[in-house]
Order: C-alpha cells, then structure tokens, then sequence
C-alpha cells in the first residue's frame, strides 16, 4: 500500500478571495497559509505574507479558494455506465439494466472505472467521496494513487454481488479493509448494506453493530421511492426510517442516503438521533423518485449533506452542478426564494458531510484543519462581475471553472492538469471500451 504525502513546505496560496468555511466571510484579497498537510491559518495576504516570510508563494490573481468538496454520495464506478440506461424507473433500471451489467464488472473495469471518476471529481473540485459499490480494495488502490480522499464501503446484499458470494464474505472482507487502512490518512472504509429492502433484519444488525463498535460511518440508501416506501409499510407495519430506527440502526454514525419519503415522525426521529442525511437532488429526480424535503430537515435539525450519486444516473460527478440544483429547488417547490440559503448548500458540501462522516478535520479551511482546497478561475464571462463570491460558487460556477485541487497540503491539480495520472491515456483507453460495451460481451 503506497501513500502520496505532502513534501511538508511551507506554502501561501493566494488569490482573489478566500472562503475559509460556510460561516465565515469572504477574505477579499486573501491567502491560505499551510505548513505540511494541515492549515495554519486563513487571512489577508500582506498580513500573512509579513507572517510568513520563508514561505513559497503560489498565486491566483482571480482565484476564489474554498474548501475542498466532499461528494458524500456516489457509485464511482459507474462512470462506465454512464448514458446506457436512461429515462427509466428506479426499479426497472435496476433490475433489467444495472444489475445484469454489473454482473460482468471485473476488477480491472473497476479499476479502469474508478480512475475516470477520480479525474471527473478532481476536475470539478472534489477531495472528498464517499463511495458504495464492489471490489473496493481495488478501488483504494486508485484513490490512493490520485491523491484523494475517499471513504469506501463494499455494497452488502442478501444475494451474491459481482465480488462476492454472500453478505458473510462481505462483512470479513470489509473487516479486513477496516484493519488494513486504519492508520491510512486519507483512504477509510465504511459499512454499506445497499438498502433495506435488499438486506435482512439479521444483516442489517450484524453490519450496524460492527460499524459502532469500530466507529466506522454506516451507510444505506434508505426511503428512496414511493414504491420502498408503501411495500416497507406493508411487509412491516412501518415506514423505512421506522424499520431502521426498531432496529437500532439511527444515529450519529448513519449515513441515510436519499430520504425523498418521509412522514413528519420519521424527520422527527432523524432529528432526535443525529442522523445525516445525504441528499442526491439530480439523480432522485432523474429516476423519477422524488424530492427529498430539504428545507424541512434542515428545520427540524437534521445534519444534510450532499451528493451526485452514481454517473448512471445523474450523469455526471460535479459536484459545482449539484449545489446549484440543490439550492434552487426547494425555492421552486416552496415559492420561496429565502429557503436553502447558497450558505448552506455550501455547508452541506463541505462542514455538513464532515459531521456526517465524523471526520473533524476536514470541510474547513481553519487552523489544524486539513489542507483539501479547491481553486475556481473568476475570470470568465459567466463569473463577472462578483460581488458575492458564495453565490458565484454555488450558482454560477461549474466543475470547467475549476483549476487547482490541493489534498492534504498537495496538488494534485494545478493549472488545470491532473498531476497524479495520465489522463491522456486514461480517456484513450475509455474510448476503447465504447467500441465494444463491456455488458455486451
């Protein structure tokens, strides 16, 4: 296992403006200082640069610096799926398309698939990703040779996946990767039974008790669609929050992804157990599941995050896109304007994923925080003038806008070119596999 580092220099990453968290303002000509793999502190550039002095200075002149952003939801993989199965229902995607392609992935599509992911987010201004799919030892391999940071779970069913034979062979191998990368300082894996309704009661307990007594992030795409929804309360007299929750599964560590179906009861009891929900406005609209409602979790208390889900059904993993949608459909649903504030679409990207993954040291450009930024070039037609670079951010911009990533206190984009892989040869290769579709074989 090969871990990229910083070379520990002193740095000054300067530009335009600097957004060191969702709830700070803007610093106006402002600069990051960063010793290492951690920030030192955020401020004005001359005071810093007086500070500072020894310190190597990278200028951005129409740069807005923010931190990096953490996609706490997606199937990387899946990038290689992209556009095959479109305008379809959740289930009859699912089954009739997804599952049997799925069932042709091999460890080196995997491979070959996750490095196009990685580039994807890198592009568009992700550090972070939070990742359910299959043969996840081999995607943190990859991971670790871009440079991000990831928190993988290998998908657990009741029946066999394209890795495995059983949720028992899932669990050991999860057990393993939880050993292997525990010192690892940006790759840590999760708990990830698929859903409710492809898990037991027994599964769904044995992966939930693992993941507390490891302090490990339990992730589950939980009340998605109505039919889950309507077919739950049938089978079991009670709503998939209500399931989860009889079960002990609701808490600080759990991960719920979706939540587009949900009785005031089930918010309420998200609320009163910490858990995160993270919602995946683009997808859940696309497959025709719904509208998660937002700005009544965020009213009751609930921790919200945000992600793109997979690249099949979104499809795409910019994150820059999927705050934009984030922020402007709950004031389309509500007709009001004032609700989901750009702040806190900012937030669900970076603090508001932080919390949910229990990791304290990222989401933030603060003192002792990690050095995970993202750079976005205001000079364009579409970033002018600025006079709230917030809302520029989450309104304006896109993953194209994007030019210089920083992981841990090291580039790994800059100038807008990936450092950390061949992305020439990498889009060759893809462009190969077009030719003959891997689930056509």
């Amino acid at each position: 296992m090969t871990t990229v580092k910083s070379n520990g220099e002193l740095l000054l990453v300067s530009g335009e403006f600097v957004i060191p968290s969702p709830f700070k303002s803007p610093i106006r000509q402002g600069a990051v200082a960063i010793e290492g793999e951690k920030v030192l502190e955020c401020g004005p550039m001359e005071r810093l640069k007086a500070k500072y002095k020894a310190a190597r200075i990278i200028k951005r002149p129409s740069g807005l610096i923010a931190p990096g952003l953490i996609n706490c939801h997606t199937h990387a993989p899946m990038v290689l799926m992209r556009g095959m199965a479109d305008d379809l229902p959740l289930k009859q995607w699912l089954e009739e398309h997804i599952f049997p392609a799925e069932a042709r992935l091999s460890e080196e599509l995997v491979r070959t698939a996750t490095f196009l992911a990685c580039a994807e987010m890198i592009r568009g201004g992700t550090t972070t990703f939070v990742d359910m799919y299959f043969f996840e030892r081999q995607m943190a391999q990859v991971v670790d040779k871009c440079g991000m940071r990831a928190y993988l779970g290998e998908g657990i069913f009741d029946f066999p996946s394209p890795a495995f034979q059983n949720a028992g062979e899932v669990m050991e191998e999860t057990r393993e990767l939880v050993s292997l990368y525990r010192d690892h300082p940006r790759i840590h894996f999760t708990v990830d039974p698929h859903t409710p309704y492809t898990c037991s009661d027994s599964i769904l307990q044995e992966a939930g008790d693992f993941a507390k007594e490891n302090h490990l992030p339990l992730v589950i795409h939980l009340s998605e669609t109505r039919q889950e929804f309507d077919e739950t309360l049938s089978a079991h007299s009670r709503t998939p929050v209500r399931r989860l929750d009889d079960l002990g599964l609701l808490g600080p560590n759990l991960l719920a992804v979706h939540c587009v179906w949900l009785e005031d009861q089930d918010i309420e009891r998200l609320a009163e157990t910490g858990t995160s929900v993270v919602h995946c406005p683009e997808s859940n609209l696309k497959l025709g599941s719904g509208i998660s409602p937002v700005s009544r979790l965020i009213e009751a208390g609930v921790n919200v995050a945000l992600g793109t889900d997979g690249a099949a059904s979104n499809n795409n993993l910019d994150m820059l896109s999927e705050m934009d949608f984030a922020a402007k459909l709950p004031k389309g649903l509500s007709h009001d304007p004032s609700i989901v504030s750009a702040e806190q679409v900012l937030g669900m990207s970076t603090w508001n994923a932080a919390k949910a993954l229990g990791a304290g040291d990222i989401g933030r450009l603060e003192q002792g925080f990690q050095a995970d930024l993202t750079i976005i070039n205001l000079d364009r037609p579409h970033l002018r003038p600025c006079y709230n670079p917030v809302s520029q951010m989450i309104y304006s911009a896109s993953g194209p806008d994007v030019t210089d990533v920083m992981v841990a206190g090291r580039f790994i984009m800059e100038n807008s070119k990936i450092l950390t892989m061949d992305e020439k040869g990498l889009l060759e290769k893809i462009k190969s596999l077009e030719n003959r579709p891997f689930w056509q074989e």
